[in-house]
């Protein structure tokens, strides 16, 4: 039942749920306690949840929003609950995900006055607002209940405006229970940034006059919903289209134009095919250094054309704007025919060092997901050698999001995303990590069993921080380590603290496809443990060139060609 007094927080819960958010995720506590409340009461759809930490909060909602294109929602109480946020919003400022962060606040009467979490900026307290204004794109404290009305459409515009990310609006306690009138839709519809007629003429002219062309697409392609879009570029231009790691999921892995990933975890079909490209076409990317590394002599001596809303890390034309809107333009601005597209041989793997150690090798654990992974399943990739292995030989599912934490890459991000991502959608959603991410954050495991929600969670276990080991190893001498660690019976642990979690053991590779043969056939979540050997060396290119497998692209070993002008 509605409470007889009808509140702020109730007026922004109602908000929501007319703008179609279904999930508020996020922590407790006193100074956010009332909008939980107005959750409860609420005769609306959203729902509530509770993550066991505000980072793993914002993860969640940060998966929630790219599984379904929709804004993510999290809430936070003041003090150390509002610090907490803080690398999640970094994340998803650094990866232009669209989330509204509500962080509760002392009452204002309190202000300066020694207040428990005073983060007000007055008598001596730290400024919450100066904390998350950096890694926002809006960040306003409501101190007043009848500037709500300016301040979330305000907000709300900003998270989805381009370059979208994090808005920030903080609460205090008293101005959530002030006492306000029911309304009506105040919330924006996003308008789409329009491009540069003139850039668009351009590009086309350097497209027409290419004899071989390279789509570098990014995750900016899904955010967008422009797969089609990329598919049809790619289809009049004859392209051949590789992804960056943060976006395996936006072009068909088994077409044949596709070569592969761009960048450290990238494959070698991708350099080959760019010396042979007279235009590198970039969609929804800037290429940073993680998709691009190996790639900047190459970059440096062809065509480079952006299509994004910021400008490139590299040097070219920018057409900056919506990239749905930008590929539309392109698109109908060239012949409506077929180009062939060149052959290639790949994407063909990065040749690691031969295995030799304990447990399932990389290759062949990524090997047995891939034959158990349903079409239409999430995969979240948390960071480390097991997640390098995994954006190199994992193909992405036809009707699943593949996402990447490439933007701040903070261990512990997949937990939450995949708890977000499997809410949302109701799909199976599969969280690859290993034992250190899961150290981190995988207790929201337990979030996952209160929810009941659709994720197994894979465990790559090696009893190691295994990137940092595999930098020792190369770079430091390896006579000494940091990051190997007493062994731990992950499985064992979780079986004994979840008895209705469905827990396997696998060391090897029957035992890992049966596990997660289980793990699909139920409908809540699952883990399970593969135990893999910290000094395997994965398929990442700083570490093969340290080991001279694998040389950086040197002028002597690509042909010179001449960039299309562009003007």
């Amino acid at each position: 039942m509605r409470t007889a007094e009808f509140r702020l927080v109730d007026r922004v819960v109602d908000e929501l749920a007319r703008f179609g958010v279904d999930h508020v995720f996020g922590v407790g506590g006193a100074n956010i306690e009332d909008l939980y409340d107005a959750i409860h009461r609420s005769r609306s759809a959203v729902r509530g949840v509770v993550a066991k930490h505000e980072f793993s909060a914002v993860t969640m909602a940060d998966g929630y929003a790219r599984a379904t294109g929709r804004l993510g929602v999290v809430a936070a109480t003041s003090g150390g609950g509002a610090m907490n946020l803080v690398p999640g919003l970094a994340e998803a400022y650094a990866s232009r995900v669209p989330l509204l962060a509500l962080v509760g606040q002392s009452p204002t009467a309190l202000d300066g006055r020694g207040a428990f979490q005073d983060s007000s900026g007055k008598g001596g307290s730290f400024d919450a607002e100066q904390v998350f204004a950096p890694i926002s794109r809006f960040c306003a404290r409501v101190d007043r209940p009848d500037i709500l009305e300016e301040l979330l459409p305000q907000a709300v515009a900003a998270a989805q405006r381009e370059p979208r990310g994090p808005a920030v609006l903080l609460l205090p306690k008293d101005v959530q229970q002030a006492r306000v009138e029911p309304g009506g839709p105040i919330l924006p519809v996003p308008a789409a940034a329009e491009v540069d007629p003139g850039a668009v003429g351009r590009a086309v002219t350097a497209l027409r006059a290419a004899t071989a062309v390279l789509v570098i697409a990014g995750e900016g392609v899904a955010a967008t919903d422009a797969r089609a879009e990329v598919a049809e570029l790619a289809r009049r231009t004859g392209a051949w289209v590789a992804v960056t790691p943060d976006a395996k999921d936006v072009f068909d892995n088994r077409d044949p134009r596709f070569v592969g990933v761009s960048g450290v975890m990238g494959h070698p079909t991708v350099s080959e095919c760019l010396r042979q490209a007279d235009v590198c076409l970039l969609v929804g990317t800037r290429l940073p250094m993680m998709a691009r590394g190996g790639l900047d002599d190459l970059l440096s001596r062809t065509t480079v054309i952006c299509v994004d809303p910021e400008a490139p890390f590299v040097a070219g034309l920018s057409l900056r704007g919506d990239v749905r809107g930008a590929l539309r333009s392109l698109i109908g601005r060239l012949p409506a025919q077929s180009r062939p597209c060149p052959g290639h041989a790949g994407p063909l793997p990065l040749p690691t060092p031969p295995f030799r150690g304990v447990g399932t090798p990389y290759a062949e654990a990524i090997a047995v997901i891939d034959a158990v992974l349903p079409e239409d399943a999430h995969v979240f990739v948390d960071a480390g050698n097991a997640a390098a292995a995994a954006i190199h030989l994992l193909p992405a599912r036809r009707r699943g999001r593949f996402v990447v934490a490439v933007g701040m890459g903070g261990m512990g991000y997949a937990f939450g995303a995949g708890i977000g991502a499997a809410l949302a959608s109701g799909q199976r959603t599969f969280v690859l990590a290993g034992d250190g991410a899961f150290f981190m954050h995988g207790m929201e495991v337990h979030t996952a069993v209160e929810y009941d929600a659709p994720v197994t969670f894979v465990i790559f276990n090696n009893n190691a921080h295994g990137m940092c080991v595999t930098r020792e190893q190369l770079f430091y001498g390896d006579d000494y380590s940091y990051n190997l660690f007493r062994p731990t019976d992950i499985a064992g642990a979780m079986a004994a603290g979840f008895p209705t979690l469905p827990v396997s053991g696998a060391g090897s590779a029957g035992q890992l496809h049966r596990a997660l043969r289980r793990s699909t056939a139920g409908r809540g979540p699952a883990l399970v443990e593969v135990v893999v050997d910290p000094r395997e060396v994965p398929p990442f290119l700083p570490f093969l060139a340290a080991l001279g497998q694998h040389p950086p692209d040197s002028e002597e070993t690509s042909r010179e060609h001449r960039p299309v002008h562009v003007g």
